[in-house]
């Protein structure tokens, strides 16, 4: 039982990881270098992964949805490409409806290497190649180098606020437990030993006297 609990433990924990890893806001620091619209095609595999029809998005007879996009090339000198898609009212509560406004902010600021316009992108979601799918650029801050590194306020506040919840939803459970769970086991506990008490002196008494009876016909006195 104990192996069974801390499995399903350890389940549980990385399903959290991977749900506030997903949800939760990112910074990254780049330099945009396109960005553009492009048909893309989206499947129940990675439908997940994108807005739902109903933020204003159309799909095509061919499941095909017009998807704006911002390629960009981080400080390391890799590519990564988010997608810019309203959120609407949907998880993650995001409320994003400014993707067109926010798709003209990134072509402003496209540059090149040479004359490098460093950016700190806020987004959410994950890029995995194999679903097609991408992380979903949220705002664009502009940065004076590509050494500066934006603090995440956003996502600490809601770790702080989760981590404060837990704690009291933690202090609630014990309390309960204590002041309800706990007496009644004990009381259990308590009833079962007496209950057991009896019966063993019941049958100790029962012993003693078929003992006695067994002992008139072996010619012993009665005690």
């Amino acid at each position: 039982m104990y192996y069974i609990k801390l499995v399903l433990g350890v389940l549980l924990g990385i399903a959290v990881f991977m749900f506030l890893d997903y949800a939760l806001p990112s910074k990254n620091t780049v330099r945009i270098t396109n960005t553009y619209n492009r048909l893309t095609s989206v499947t129940s595999s990675n439908a997940i992964f994108y807005a739902s029809e109903d933020t204003g998005t159309v799909e095509n007879a061919s499941g095909q949805r017009d998807v704006r996009f911002i390629d960009t090339v981080r400080p390391n000198g890799k590519v990564f490409v988010y997608r810019n898609e309203d959120t609407g009212w949907i998880w993650p509560p995001y409320l994003k409806y400014d993707s067109a406004n926010l798709h003209s902010e990134a072509t402003n600021l496209k540059s090149g290497a040479g004359n490098p316009q460093w950016v700190s992108i806020t987004a959410y979601g994950w890029r995995i190649p194999w679903l097609t799918a991408y992380p979903n650029a949220i705002s664009i801050d502009t940065l004076s180098g590509p050494n500066e590194r934006p603090r995440n306020w956003p996502a600490m506040i809601i770790l702080g606020v989760l981590f404060l919840l837990l704690l009291l939803a933690w202090r609630m459970w014990a309390q309960f437990r204590q002041r309800t769970i706990d007496p009644a086991i004990q009381s259990v506990d308590d009833t079962w030993d007496n209950a057991t008490d009896r019966v063993s002196s019941e049958a100790a008494e029962v012993r003693g006297r078929f003992s006695r009876w067994l002992d008139t016909f072996r010619g012993k006195p009665r005690k």
